[in-house]
């Protein structure tokens, strides 16, 4: 069997003695066509000759792509069998660019991977503009994969802020109207904000201390975006701390320490300028003296946050039609102010913001006030407090459970109390040494009896 010659999306190597070329190979590729597939174990004229392929030479691949190609992305590779031969396949996209392999960033011109010239590269980023095609291409998803209630309910809410001009008659029209839809697909940016996909996720997190490693609690989501930023905002919401004050009114006041009003806005910019063809997460991650909210998506180039801050500069927007979309709903205000306006809630809360740019990413960074002052002593007495208060808390969320469904399982609890199957068993075990359970039955019919 035969593959076809090389073209200007597909590249053969006869192995991964060759990984440094085929790197480049997937740089060139994506600054062309912004996907495409490479295959190891393959002669340059498509005859399948094969390799060893085990999880060290799969590992290889991975981490080559990962390390040596700025932005970074994410591809597929899998074992194939090709005529019997074991091959590697690589599967890749992106759209974030250009992209640079080495340092160097390099043009698909037919089957050869050419240097840009500095006038080239100039013209490339003139033209991009920070732009990303992906939101405008055919998603998998038709019209009737979309639940008509979340159109419905958005378009109510762009009419009530006088921002969408036509009523709700149904989906397809909404849609169409809303330039999210061709014939009857959706278009990535209507898959992200009305349909449940891989590209529309964020991965929430409470860690015991300073640094990402012991957590508390984790969990992941995915939804359309306006659910997701709900989700992530009760979230934040439920594990931060509030004070009560009374200002001479019947009704008491409760006060967050981080103003809700930055985080929503935070959680919104985070969705609206995502690299989405990255493929990757958004990230909430909650620790004792601070909540960060991770948005995948490199910054303009050129530019720093202050420049936003200031009011100094244009606004710059990765996903323009989505962006329009927040927009209608009035879940952005206006384009390019987020960033102000973070800064300006903070300010008047007295909570220090800071904005960390990253070479793959964008970090809105909330610091707790109460813990800012803190000794470690005191931030370690605290979190330990935290983690007993936490795991207390889970302890009498399952006995509730258990006490419903006797026979549940591992996977049951994890599934009710949205935890991992290793936390099941561990809070399992923890009330088995309490002697406040005891398991009864066989492995496969038995159950829990409670104890108290």
């Amino acid at each position: 069997m035969n593959l076809g010659m090389e073209t200007e999306t597909l590249e053969y190597k006869k192995s991964t003695g060759e990984l440094k070329e085929a790197v480049i190979s997937i740089a060139s590729i994506l600054n062309k066509h912004q996907k495409g597939e490479l295959y190891f174990g393959v002669r340059n004229d498509g005859t399948p000759i094969g390799q060893i392929v085990n999880e060290k030479t799969l590992r290889e691949v991975s981490q080559a792509i990962v390390n040596h190609i700025e932005p970074q992305i994410f591809p597929s590779i899998t074992s194939v069998v090709i005529d019997g031969k074991d091959c590697i396949r690589v599967s890749f996209e992106g759209y974030n660019t250009p992209y640079f392999a080495y340092g160097i960033a390099r043009l698909r011109v037919a089957d050869e991977d050419l240097m840009m010239t500095r006038e080239q590269l100039e013209s490339f980023f003139r033209g991009k503009q920070t732009e990303d095609p992906w939101e405008k291409q055919l998603s998998a998803f038709t019209v009737d994969q979309v639940d008509a209630n979340r159109v419905k309910t958005y378009v109510e809410r762009g009419v009530s802020a006088g921002r969408i001009p036509f009523g709700y008659t149904d989906k397809k029209t909404a849609l169409d109207k809303l330039m999210l839809i061709s014939g009857d697909r959706i278009l990535n940016a209507g898959m992200v904000l009305f349909c449940e996909s891989l590209y529309a996720e964020v991965q929430l997190a409470i860690f015991a201390g300073k640094e990402r490693l012991t957590f508390l609690d984790i969990q992941r989501e995915r939804a359309p975006v306006f659910e997701l930023v709900a989700k992530a905002e009760r979230y934040i919401a439920s594990n931060i701390r509030w004070r009560v004050e009374f200002d001479g009114s019947l009704q008491r006041k409760e006060i967050p320490e981080i103003p809700m009003d930055a985080v929503r806005e935070a959680l919104m910019n985070s969705f609206c300028h995502k690299d989405y063809g990255a493929c990757q997460s958004n990230e909430v991650t909650i620790h004792p003296d601070r909540v960060e909210i991770y948005n995948p998506g490199t910054f303009p180039a050129g530019l720093s946050p202050q420049d936003f801050i200031d009011g100094n500069q244009r606004p710059v927007r990765r996903n323009p039609l989505i962006a329009s979309i927040l927009y209608y709903s009035k879940d952005i205000e206006s384009f390019g102010t987020g960033l102000k306006r973070i800064v300006d809630a903070c300010k008047e809360s007295n909570c220090r913001c800071e904005f960390e740019v990253q070479k793959s990413g964008f970090v809105v960074i909330f610091y707790r006030p109460e813990t800012e002052s803190m000794s470690y002593e005191q931030i370690n007495e605290q979190i330990n407090e935290q983690i007993n208060e936490h795991v207390k808390t889970r302890e009498n969320e399952l006995i509730a459970y258990l006490r419903k469904k006797p026979s549940a399982t591992y996977s049951d609890i994890a599934s009710e109390l949205s935890i991992s199957y290793i936390t099941a068993r561990r809070l399992i075990q923890s009330l088995l040494d309490a002697g406040k359970i005891k398991r009864f039955g066989s492995k496969k019919k038995g159950g829990w009896k409670l104890l108290d």
